[in-house]
């Protein structure tokens, strides 16, 4: 996954109330894409919830996760720090391991259960 820049309007409202870095985890693995936002700011209410919105808005259109896949979790995370000026990207995924496992012969029990 390429890194979308963050718009300049994005920017400048996260400045305004401190946000020292922004992060969005996308995750997807059936037909559906997830993305949670996680703000690092000083301050809560009014301007951080409509600067979320706005994130959320601007990311969903911006990076279009679709989430397909074939049901495997899996999933890629976005910072942008604002204190470095850096942004980075990881993903990740799972799969199936198997466990341990055992044959036995196969019985067949030839009474059934006598129901009341």
């Amino acid at each position: 996954m390429e890194i979308v820049p963050l718009p300049k309007r994005i920017y400048d409202k996260a400045k305004e109330i401190g946000t020292t870095s922004i992060e969005l985890q996308f995750q997807g693995g059936s037909d559906e894409g997830f993305l949670n936002v996680y703000i690092s700011c000083d301050q809560e209410g009014g301007k951080y919830f409509d600067l979320y919105d706005e994130i959320e808005e601007w990311a969903q259109d911006a990076y279009q996760y679709s989430g397909a896949g074939d049901g495997s979790d899996y999933g890629d995370n976005i910072e942008y720090n604002l204190s470095s000026m850096t942004a980075s990207h990881s993903e990740w995924h799972t799969e199936r391991v198997d466990g341990s496992s055992c044959e036995i012969k196969l019985e067949v029990d030839d009474q059934e259960p006598v129901k009341d």
